[in-house]
């Protein structure tokens, strides 16, 4: 492929992934994404052929992107566990903030089409298992040694992605009954991956030194 035409299928893409993530898969129109893109509608179908195949794509590559975030924060196990778990959440919470319209398009699409949900599936679970059969391990060491709280890592995992992708799923809802803290988006959202740490570093400590 020449450089043109990876510069057409490049700004396709871009368009289609606004359109996709503001719109949901049903809203979206190919017409708008070429229109956008700066394209032809026939030209838009020469690369893609349908809109079916515009959305897998993205949705492979934005898949993969996460996978390969958490992998490398979460897939360190040279580090002590509290540091390797405070570089996955922040690494994950960095990842929705770069995409943050992605949790709410991923929950509205499972929920319109749950077929759906088999394709992302699959893109997470090539790390899934073994990242999360590494770190049980990891803390059921810990907790052997009095040093964390015994716990199951998919608990785990799903706090920390409750924790850091709710205020973007729900910040529109939000903002009117949390007043001025939501009031500057950059801010609210650096306080709530530090809340995020801090919660789940605290979950981690023994009981018995929780009030220490």
């Amino acid at each position: 492929m020449t450089k043109p035409q990876q510069n057409k299928e490049q700004a396709i893409l871009k368009a289609a992934e606004r359109e996709f993530l503001t719109k949901g898969y049903a809203g979206a129109r190919t017409t708008s994404i070429a229109e956008a893109a700066g394209v032809t509608h026939a030209m838009l179908h020469y690369y893609f052929r349908t809109k079916e195949h515009i959305f897998e794509r993205i949705l492979d590559e934005k898949m993969r992107l996460m996978s390969e975030s958490v992998l490398a924060a979460f897939g360190q196990p040279g580090l002590p566990l509290p540091e390797r778990l405070r570089n996955g959440i922040e690494r994950h919470f960095d990842f929705i903030a770069a995409n943050p319209d992605l949790p709410r398009f991923i929950v509205n699409e499972v929920l319109a089409r749950p077929d759906r949900y088999e394709c992302m599936q699959r893109s997470v679970r090539r790390i899934a298992n073994v990242l999360m059969l590494d770190i049980q391990r990891e803390l059921d060491a810990s907790a052997a040694r009095g040093e964390t709280e015994p716990m199951d890592v998919r608990m785990l995992m799903l706090d920390i992605i409750s924790l850091n992708a709710f205020p973007f799923i729900a910040y529109p809802v939000i903002v009117p009954l949390l007043g001025d803290l939501a009031a500057d988006r950059e801010t609210f959202f650096r306080l709530r991956k530090q809340e995020t740490i801090e919660v789940v570093m605290r979950r981690l400590m023994p009981r018995n030194r929780r009030d220490v």
